[in-house]
């Protein structure tokens, strides 16, 4: 069977697809159908769910969709199709049929009827990439309890063992009693992780805390797989799994973009954003995302060399609206210009798309240009400051060099004139007020 079926109370093993199995791919056009209204959009979600597949370890095999004028809402598509589509697969050595969009606990039952194969959807796939990459405690329970949720209405198409336990008129059978205590404990299930996530929240308002007036932030916000953990690498120097997958990073991680600096500046890499993300997804992952919200800078990613680059685009830029932070301070970064195969695409999004940078994440040159703009930005939110320290304040100079972006210094008979920038949060803790310089101050600037 395509699913586990141990005992329960249900683990992070239970209900997985079977790795290193074949999927045939199923899909549609449909005018009312989002994101399927047209051949290029189905076309395009196919080739995405393609990418999901190999991520996930399972074989894509062939692809198949049926031109509707409405969907189906017993089975998606015709009963028809789907018997010719199960042949195919079939033939091809495929064990199951991969639906490029969500399927409802009935629908997955009819269809299973029709094809006599196991058939699970986009979301199920998408839950189980996330299982496998989550690597914090909170990323971890996120998933468990959208995979509980997804699971709890599909219990009784999932095991298809119940339906041949039944009892007499008026009478619940083994297998109806198994199936309403196993609901049972699923929702007890996704209580206590609930509750498990609050501690768990509380811990990263903490951290948050300890963050904030000690550091500045950018985030790196886009599609999933448009470079941003390989931009983090460059820009930070250091080793951040960077693959060529979707969701490779699941988990916000943080990164120092510029030790020297005061405060430090620290580079955000979050999850990677997907059109059509599964509803029981959506809510879990948007604390995944809170982490921009904090942001002083939002680095907007986004990968040239794909096809759909405007639509990723769009995507991310859905998203920041959702999370009330599209009016935040951003750049946009579009990234690996080396596969870039039209000569003119670079210069057309430059003028149009009013791009930032086009980068190679691989050329020195343009990672030293790209942290070089993030460092001066954030230099250039900070207060520029003129004062006038006296030799004899020995105290305040270490506070000066220690605290503050020194930008120009001159000795002086009485003592040091520094021209600075700073962050006020900082300057005002650091008891220099009385020595800032009024612009009749004789000392030269």
């Amino acid at each position: 069977m395509l699913y586990s079926k141990k005992s329960l109370p249900l683990n992070q093993d239970d209900f997985q697809i079977t790795l290193g199995k074949k999927g045939t791919l199923v899909s549609m056009v449909c005018e009312s159908f989002e994101h399927h209204q047209s051949l290029e959009q189905t076309k395009n979600s196919l080739r995405e769910l393609r990418e999901l597949l190999n991520t996930l370890g399972v074989e894509p095999g062939s692809e198949h969709y049926q031109n509707r004028s409405k969907v189906d809402p017993a089975t998606m598509l015709g009963a028809g199709k789907l018997e010719e589509i199960a042949d195919i697969a079939r033939e091809e050595g495929s064990e199951i049929l991969v639906f490029d969009f969500e399927l409802t606990a009935s629908q997955m039952r009819n269809i299973k009827k029709i094809t006599k194969l196991d058939v699970i959807d986009r979301c199920l796939v998408i839950l189980e990439i996330f299982a496998h990459h989550a690597r914090t405690a909170e990323a971890k329970i996120q998933i468990e309890i959208a995979r509980l949720n997804y699971m709890l209405p599909r219990l009784q198409s999932l095991w298809t063992h119940f339906s041949k336990q039944k009892g007499g008129i008026g009478l619940k059978g083994e297998g109806e009693q198994q199936l309403e205590l196993d609901r049972r404990i699923i929702r007890d299930k996704i209580a206590s992780y609930k509750r498990q996530l609050v501690e768990v929240g509380k811990t990263r308002q903490e951290q948050r805390k300890n963050r904030e007036n000690k550091v500045v932030t950018a985030a790196l916000v886009g599609y999933t797989n448009a470079g941003k953990s390989t931009l983090m690498n460059k820009l930070c120097k250091v080793d951040v799994l960077a693959e060529d997958k979707l969701f490779a990073t699941l988990d916000s991680i943080f990164r120092t973009l510029n030790p020297d600096s005061k405060p430090p500046m620290v580079l955000i890499d979050t999850v990677g954003f997907i059109q059509n993300l599964p509803n029981t997804l959506v809510e879990g992952f948007r604390t995944t995302l809170e982490s921009a919200l904090e942001a002083d800078l939002l680095i907007i990613v986004c990968d040239l060399s794909d096809p759909n680059y405007k639509t990723h685009l769009h995507v991310t830029q859905e998203v920041l609206s959702e999370l009330d932070i599209k009016e935040k301070d951003q750049i946009i970064v579009f990234t690996k210009k080396d596969k870039v195969t039209d000569p003119f695409l670079p210069k057309i999004v430059m003028r149009n798309l009013k791009a930032s940078f086009i980068v190679n994440a691989m050329d020195k040159v343009d990672i030293k240009n790209l942290r070089e703009y993030i460092v001066n930005y954030f230099l250039s939110q900070q207060e520029l400051l003129d004062i006038f320290v006296p030799y004899e304040d020995g105290s305040a100079h270490s506070r000066v060099m220690g605290n503050t972006n020194v930008i120009k210094v001159e000795n002086h008979e009485s003592g040091i004139y520094y021209r600075i920038r700073v962050p006020d949060f900082i300057f005002n803790q650091l008891g220099l007020k009385k020595y800032i310089l009024s612009d009749e101050s004789p000392i030269q600037k």
